[in-house]
């Protein structure tokens, strides 16, 4: 990979010769704000906040869309940078109905940690008297265009991502907002509920519904289907409170669908669910050990052959393992009854 250096703040960078200003920053430790920038989104530049000094340059370009040369010097925070993005901050904070401790995004909220990284603690302006409904339509997710900062990423996220282009910005000048067609709610768009624009809001203009923080992750794997998509599982407890996807999965490359997202904690968390296998006994199902339930089917199993039989294949199992489903019923009971649930 061909790289080059140059400087920024005074230290020495090596980066690939494709990377952005805010790449090689990031890569040497240095930080700079940014409220539109997503690794897996193409750079946009317009929250404005990751502006910086290049010197032999004009302006104050965003570092995330201008990419690196050979011998630049790049200067993150001088007073002309540092009043720029105070006066962005300033203009989006009157905008942003903020209760930050009675927000579910308190401590990781993009825009609470650039006010704090700029000294900002108080609000400029009076905040803004404008009031909008909030679209609880969706099962999942609440949109509260109040606390919207034009970032784009949902918008983005929904295009570039999914593909599905639910959501865009909606009416001009001061009545802008993001929304569906027509601004009607969300259940009633093409929305398909992955979420994907809920985990990339960097503030609390979309969160989940339930909004728990967990107390540690464990790694697993999604079973709603055979993709076999990573995820991280939030445990807080003895409950899964949380599940998002893992990046360095193959499979999936951190991002879910809406069942992978949302579903799993319900699943998990079921008072119904079964945990042991059931044994009808005297017309009533009682607890029984996994050796005693096989043994069972094992036993009934043997009573039949050819038609008799029929199996039905899993979608939340892996392809192999429903192969094997099929070869056990062809090869063994000697019949082609074979079916599977994965009807829409």
């Amino acid at each position: 990979m061909e790289t080059v250096k140059l400087t920024i703040d005074g230290v020495e960078v090596t980066a690939p010769k494709t990377a952005t200003v805010l790449d090689a920053a990031w890569s040497a430790g240095i930080f700079v704000p940014t409220l539109c920038n997503d690794p897996d989104l193409e750079p946009y530049g317009g929250c404005r906040l990751c502006v910086v000094e290049i010197e032999k340059r004009r302006g104050l370009p965003t570092a995330c869309n201008t990419q690196v040369a050979e011998g630049m010097v790049v200067h993150t925070d001088t007073p002309a940078v540092a009043q720029v993005r105070r006066s962005v901050v300033e203009l989006l904070m009157a905008e942003h109905h903020a209760d930050c401790l009675a927000c579910p995004k308190d401590g990781r909220c993009s825009l609470q940690r650039a006010a704090a990284f700029l000294g900002i603690r108080q609000h400029l302006y009076p905040p803004s008297a404008r009031k909008l409904p909030i679209d609880d339509s969706n099962p999942f997710f609440y949109l509260d265009s109040n606390q919207c900062i034009f970032c784009a990423k949902c918008v983005r996220t929904c295009d570039e991502i999914v593909g599905v282009g639910a959501i865009s910005f909606m009416w001009r000048g001061y009545d802008s907002r993001v929304a569906t067609f027509a601004g009607r709610p969300i259940i009633e768009s093409t929305c398909v509920s992955c979420g994907e624009c809920v985990v990339r809001c960097p503030v609390n203009a979309l969160v989940p519904k339930v909004a728990i923080q967990p107390a540690h992750e464990v790694k697993s794997v999604c079973v709603y289907c055979g993709v076999g998509c990573g995820i991280h599982l939030g445990v807080r407890g003895e409950k899964v409170v949380t599940v998002r996807g893992d990046r360095e999965s193959p499979a999936n490359r951190g991002r879910l669908c809406v069942k992978g997202r949302f579903g799993i904690v319900d699943f998990l968390n079921h008072p119904d669910r079964l945990k042991t296998p059931l044994i009808k006994k005297d017309g009533q199902f009682v607890k029984a050990t996994w050796d005693e339930a096989l043994d069972l089917v094992a036993s009934k199993l043997s009573g039949y052959k050819g038609d008799q039989f029929a199996a039905i294949a899993s979608a939340k199992t892996a392809n192999e393992d429903n192969y094997l489903l099929q070869k056990f019923a062809r090869a063994v009971m000697g019949t082609n009854n074979v079916d599977h649930c994965a009807r829409l």
